[in-house]
């Protein structure tokens, strides 16, 4: 089974993205901050990550940073209420791999991150 780290601030949203994710994947990790959120990445190195970007101590886009420097190879879905497109661009050109705006679709939480790992065709 793969493994997940959820990184938001709002308890309320950790609990519904695990109730979300966790029939098909394992969640070995929560942070409410961007510190927080570092420490444990670099400690459970976990298959992928959901993402908000507005935290406290650290932003999302510095913890996006931090992750890909450390795991190039990181899978980041970034989950947020900030829908600037500016925002969305900044973080998918560093490297994460969808962007889900809050409040989301259970549904669309499961095909972004079932997305990370289907076989591409080459």
């Amino acid at each position: 089974m793969k493994t997940a780290m959820i990184i938001d601030d709002a308890a309320v949203m950790r609990l519904r993205l695990r109730d979300i994710l966790e029939p098909r994947y394992e969640i070995i990790a929560e942070a409410e901050d961007g510190v927080q959120a570092l420490s444990l990445y670099n400690q459970c190195r976990p298959d992928f990550v959901t993402l908000d970007i507005t935290m406290p101590k650290i932003d999302g886009i510095a913890v996006l940073q931090g992750i890909l420097l450390n795991n190039p190879q990181a899978k980041v879905v970034i989950v947020s209420a900030v829908g600037q497109k500016q925002t969305v661009f900044k973080a998918l050109s560093l490297g994460a791999k969808d962007f889900v705006v809050k409040p989301f679709d259970p549904e669309r939480v499961r095909t972004a991150v079932d997305r990370l790992f289907a076989k591409t065709l080459t």
